[in-house]
């Protein structure tokens, strides 16, 4: 029911770009479901290091824009009340000249039962060269709903290893308003192996600097996770 749920609304943002039409401009639906080991988001664990079970679903029109919702549960210290994180998207993804793409988004992150407190948007676009290399660029004028504003930049890279399996490695550095927290940087290793046609198993190993650290005291530091993925 839960998935059936997400895959609804993912469709229904879509459907609402504008009107129906047949062929490219027809909404093509995807999605994932993935089970893993701790919910690590730009070098921060969101379960207190336990595990997670995410959904997500995507609807993209011909066109390249999309709208998409992806669900987590999530488990906050000090607690806040969260049990569960939704993700809406609404953006726009194609190729801006040969070998370069781009991803540009705005993203509501939902925390249900928490009175809207920790409800935050965000601002991203992402630029990927050669589906080899990326550069991410996310700004929020209330970044992690703390109520002043925070930028994030990650650079990545990708390295096929063979048909099945895939190195990524990314770093990431957030600029936040010294009134709520200082500047923090974080690393993560990813090994990818396909291990079934639309199966992934990722295992990831992440490791963040100290101004994380005194951030998310008991989130951030060194870490690994392991996620079994599969997408439709």
């Amino acid at each position: 029911m839960k998935w059936q749920a997400l895959r609804g609304v993912a469709v229904a943002g879509v459907m609402a770009m504008g009107p129906g039409a047949s062929g490219a401009a027809q909404a093509d639906v995807g999605g994932t479901l993935a089970l893993t080991s701790d919910y690590v988001w730009r070098g921060s664990s969101q379960t207190g290091e336990d595990p997670a079970v995410q959904a997500g679903a995507r609807a993209t029109r011909g066109t390249g824009l999309y709208a998409s919702v992806w669900g987590s549960n999530v488990a906050f210290e000090p607690d806040s009340g969260a049990r569960s994180e939704f993700d809406a998207v609404l953006g726009w993804s194609g190729e801006l000249a040969p070998n370069w793409s781009l991803d540009a988004n705005a993203t509501r992150y939902l925390y249900p039962g928490t009175g809207r407190a920790l409800d935050w948007t965000e601002l991203s676009a992402t630029a990927t060269f050669r589906q080899r290399a990326w550069l991410q660029l996310a700004h929020s004028r209330d970044a992690l709903a703390g109520g002043h504003p925070g930028t994030y930049a990650q650079i990545g890279m990708r390295l096929p290893l063979s048909g099945a399996t895939r190195l990524e490695a990314a770093y990431g550095h957030y600029r936040l308003a010294s009134a709520q927290a200082r500047d923090y940087q974080h690393v993560q290793l990813s090994v990818i192996h396909a291990i079934a046609p639309k199966w992934e198993l990722r295992a990831t190993g992440h490791a963040t600097d100290s101004a994380a650290r005194q951030l998310f005291p008991g989130n951030a530091g060194s870490r690994l996770e392991v996620a079994l993925q599969a997408s439709f």
